[in-house]
């Protein structure tokens, strides 16, 4: 549970700003988005191997 404590005097708006700001470093909405459908574990490893590549690609022409 968050948890955002209001100091006498500040504006609401602000207080909404702290707490929009640690919900997302909380991750709670990319996991509630990753879970939406299953994935299966070979479609991620081919995932993982397509970006791999591509980073490598991206690697070899800057040197």
């Amino acid at each position: 549970m968050l948890v955002v404590p209001v100091k006498e005097g500040e504006n609401i708006e602000r207080a909404l700003k702290k707490y929009k700001k640690k919900f997302e470093k909380t991750g709670r909405m990319r996991e509630i988005r990753r879970r939406k459908e299953f994935v299966k574990p070979s479609i991620l490893g081919r995932q993982a191997r397509i970006k791999a590549a591509y980073k490598q690609r991206l690697q070899s022409k800057e040197i």
